[in-house]
């Protein structure tokens, strides 16, 4: 079932985005920990959308679609696991042998369970928001930090919201 989904989610990227997997399709890897000190694993997979806006000398906007699954660990109770699909912007700076750059997305999340760890997220469905800082290496590899804050908005009570930091991996294939 959970193959079944995660398959259909990433059918359902590859759709919406238009995008051909010989063509920047990347797979990435995280381990963090959540405020509640609680361990996540995430896997995802992820687009360039091959655009770029507001090129200068210091660098350009671009972006990219992610798909990911995570596992959280959850304290007592036994762990959670969400899938999520979010937009993501990128400011990539020029100039340097290891292209630094930032990011930012809000996108959506499902969660197997209402509660994580000690947060009460109030439903299954949230929103995911990101932030976070990586460097582009050789070979399609970026490496980076990231910050994820998930929360239902305040659409439903309660709404604790619960955050994700964490250190990721991605490769290009």
């Amino acid at each position: 079932m959970k193959t079944r989904l995660a398959a259909s989610l990433a059918a359902a990227v590859l759709a919406f985005a238009g995008a051909n997997l010989a063509q920047a399709a990347q797979v990435s890897g995280a381990i963090g920990a959540t405020g509640q000190g609680d361990m996540t694993y995430r896997i995802g997979l992820s687009f360039d959308w091959d655009k770029k806006w507001l090129e200068s000398s210091t660098g350009y906007v671009s972006g990219y679609w992610d798909a990911a699954y995570t596992y959280w660990e959850g304290g007592e109770a036994s762990g959670a696991h969400s899938l999520s699909f979010s937009p993501v912007f990128t400011y990539e700076f020029s100039g340097f042998s290891y292209t630094p750059y930032i990011e930012a997305g809000i996108g959506l999340a499902a969660f197997s369970k209402t509660d994580v760890g000690d947060q009460r997220l109030g439903s299954a469905f949230n929103f995911e928001d990101r932030i976070g800082f990586g460097l582009k290496l050789p070979g399609e590899q970026k490496v980076g930090i990231r910050a994820m804050h998930y929360s239902n908005a305040g659409l439903k009570q309660p709404n604790d919201g619960i955050e994700s930091y964490s250190l990721f991996y991605s490769k290009g294939f």
